[in-house]
């Protein structure tokens, strides 16, 4: 939980540029889902913050705070919380504050907001706000110095301004009323953004500029936004658009590179400014279109500190440590250890450790509509069925599984071979990782945390077992040396062959730290993952259940009888990849196990 002006203070002090999204309330349940899956994946791009705007009126007032709750618990991103004067007495005004300040949001853009919909006049609202400068002075006087306070501003001038030296006047008063950091309207002309941060600086206006920037998506779009908001859109642009205004794909492409080299314009003008804030309309490719034409990258300390996903609320904010079960289902984590009071930090407690709460119904949903699931895993009739789709997730030809809402993550892939071939025998994996011994923190596939740092992992696997396979796979594995592993049924008959407490199967070293220890394998947390992990088997199978019941009687008896095991080789300095494999080749040869007979 760090305020934008601290984030962006920082990015100057290391020289690097830095960027932002704003994504706005959909209307629908459906378009929030595929909001926050639009958002998990832009996250990888890298920005500092998002921010999510509070519609006219105050029309998505809960939806906004719902959002920024969600932000900061469940996909742990920055966030700047949008809040209006309009239709705001200031008890809405408290207790949206009071939402965000207990979410941990630490940003609030204070504006004065447009008018109620179908209202053509901004009009004050009994028991509220007049001025954005008023809310500005609110925030300060109830909170103090916690929020970062965000203000507007109007490149092209404020359509009610009397002059643009009476704005620059006005402008200064809302930043010694307490505003932080100006957000300006979008914008297409360089020149006239320039002289107007360059007319700021002068006034003694040294707070950070965050330049609103507008990817051109459409020329139908770019057209209808640039006139509604009464936008300077320079002949140059005119000119170069107009040709090809029927061609989105050229539109987008020429547009691309008009703003990508304004915004270089604006970035070297000596204004202080050192990123944008990509205005999305809740679409992805014109902003990644833009990053990749500006050649910003993030760094892998600011996209994954951690192994895993981090939550910014008040109690989560220390939380360093989680079992490695969850890693494809981080927001079930989230909720069913949402009552903790501590979270471990650094290392993992023992068996004594707070109790996983009971996972909430919607998060044990599978990740696509049950048409769209079926159309993506198809009508399974056999074992062999089974293990081919399995297998082709792990060589990255299937983008998703009922335990995992994403593809096969990027570190897998150097054993994702290995991986495809114990499926096809039989063995159905849901979560693994390869061994790393020192990789760089920097490293594209397995690295995370701070630069300079060095990450190691235990190679691990954790699958569905066949019954009759568990005692002769058990067998092996306890001849194995350096394996450890778990076994238990749908039943709850658990056995292992290592005392109980934590495995710390993921660390890293960074100087100047202590070693951190992000992932563990825990015989107690396991248990409390196995009901998880065998009901989302039961949901797929639900989905056949009155049209396809041969597809319904296989899966269920799948998960009905097959058992959950996790394996740990604890050698990381092993070079060989196969080594935690070769036990399951080994039972194969044993067995005569092939793939053609569904094993």
């Amino acid at each position: 939980m760090v305020k934008i002006s601290d984030k962006i203070k920082k990015a100057e002090r290391e020289g690097r540029p830095w960027w932002s999204f704003e994504f706005f309330p959909p209307k629908t349940p459906e378009g929030w889902v595929n909001l926050y899956d639009r958002i998990e994946r832009m996250q990888q791009l890298g920005p500092i913050f998002v921010d999510i705007t509070w519609g006219a009126g105050g029309s998505t007032s809960e939806a906004t705070t719902n959002f920024v709750k969600t932000a900061h618990s469940e996909l742990g991103l920055e966030t700047c919380m949008h809040l209006t004067c309009t239709n705001m007495p200031v008890e809405m005004v408290d207790k949206a504050l009071k939402e965000a300040y207990d979410s941990g949001c630490r940003n609030i853009l204070a504006l004065r907001g447009d008018p109620p919909r179908g209202v053509e006049e901004w009009k004050p609202t009994e028991g509220g706000f007049n001025h954005a400068i008023d809310l500005v002075k609110h925030i300060r006087k109830n909170y103090g110095d916690y929020f970062c306070i965000g203000v507007a501003g109007f490149p092209e001038g404020h359509p009610q301004s009397e002059s643009p030296e009476a704005e620059i006047r006005h402008f200064k008063k809302k930043v010694d009323a307490g505003a932080d950091i100006v957000f300006t309207q979008m914008f297409y002309d360089a020149e006239v953004f320039i002289d107007w941060g360059r007319r700021l600086r002068a006034a003694g206006i040294t707070i950070p500029i965050v330049p609103g920037i507008m990817p051109i998506q459409t020329f139908a779009a770019f057209k209808r936004r640039t006139d509604f908001a009464g936008t300077i859109v320079p002949k140059e642009l005119w000119d170069l658009l107009e040709p090809i205004k029927d061609d989105d794909a050229k539109v987008r492409e020429v547009g691309t590179k008009y703003v990508a080299d304004m915004c270089r314009k604006i970035l070297n003008a000596d204004l202080g400014i050192h990123g944008i804030h990509c205005y999305t309309m809740n679409l992805s490719r014109g902003t990644e279109m833009l990053l990749e034409e500006m050649q910003f990258v993030p760094t892998a300390d600011r996209v994954k500190p951690l192994p895993w996903r981090l939550s910014l609320t008040q109690k989560r904010r220390a939380e360093t440590t989680r079992p490695i079960f969850w890693s494809n289902r981080q927001k079930s984590y989230i909720t069913r250890t949402r009552d903790w009071d501590e979270f471990p930090n650094g290392r993992w407690g023992d068996a004594s450790s707070p109790a996983f709460g009971d996972v909430d119904a919607l998060l044990l949903a599978l990740p696509h509509k049950p048409q769209d699931a079926i159309k993506l895993w198809g009508k399974p009739h056999s074992l062999g069925n089974i293990t081919a789709l399995f297998a082709r997730f792990c060589r990255g030809d299937l983008k998703s599984l009922p335990w995992s809402d994403q593809p096969a993550a990027k570190e897998t892939t150097r054993i994702a071979e290995q991986l495809a071939r114990i499926n096809e025998l039989g063995f159905l994996t849901i979560n693994s990782q390869p061994r790393v011994d020192g990789a760089p923190s920097e490293d594209p596939a397995v690295g995370w945390g701070p630069i300079r740092g060095y990450v190691y992992q235990k190679a691990y696997l954790e699958f569905f077992c066949p019954p009759e396979l568990v005692e002769p796979l058990l067998e092996l594995l306890g001849d194995t040396p350096s394996v450890t592993y778990h076994a238990v049924n749908k039943q709850g008959d658990f056995r292992s062959n290592t005392a109980p407490g934590p495995n710390a199967v993921t660390w890293g070293v960074f100087p100047g730290a202590e070693v951190i220890q992000p992932t563990v394998v825990d015989s107690t947390a396991f248990q409390a993952w196995k009901d998880e992990a065998y009901e989302l088997g039961w949901q797929w199978a639900q989905l056949y259940k009155e049209t396809a019941p041969e597809t319904y009687e296989v899966i269920s008896r799948i998960f009905s009888e097959f058992h959950l095991v996790n394996i740990v080789f604890n050698d990381y300095r092993n070079t060989d990849e196969d080594a935690i494999f070769k036990p399951f080749f080994e039972l194969a040869h044993r067995k005569g196990l092939s793939v053609a007979n569904g094993h």
